[in-house]
């Protein structure tokens, strides 16, 4: 219960985080907990290693600790929520006409 709980409160302050940085808004708090922990999965999975090395091993902190988590969790949310933007095309000044009849 206690590793479901700390799962939820760095989904939670990482999605936040994440999702402020790449869209300027957040996407409620169930939204932020999903983005967050989704974010987790990519960033352990694509850069667990170079992270632990370059960023976390300077900064004294290791990959166990729940800031390290938070770190990790908030490269991969923002590296998934790019990736979203780009695919979906909301990035590119996408407007709605208006259509007169």
């Amino acid at each position: 219960m206690e590793n479901l709980l700390i799962a939820v409160l760095v989904g939670l302050v990482a999605g936040f985080l994440a999702s402020h940085l790449v869209s300027g808004h957040g996407y409620g708090l169930l939204g932020d907990i999903v983005v967050g922990i989704l974010g987790a999965v990519v960033g352990s999975l694509l850069l667990g290693g170079l992270i632990t090395t370059y960023i976390l091993a300077p900064l004294g902190l290791a990959a166990g600790s729940i800031v390290g988590a938070i770190i990790v969790a908030f490269i991969g949310a923002v590296l998934l929520l790019a990736i979203l933007r780009l695919v979906s095309g909301a990035g590119r000044g996408s407007y709605r006409r208006r259509r007169w009849l």
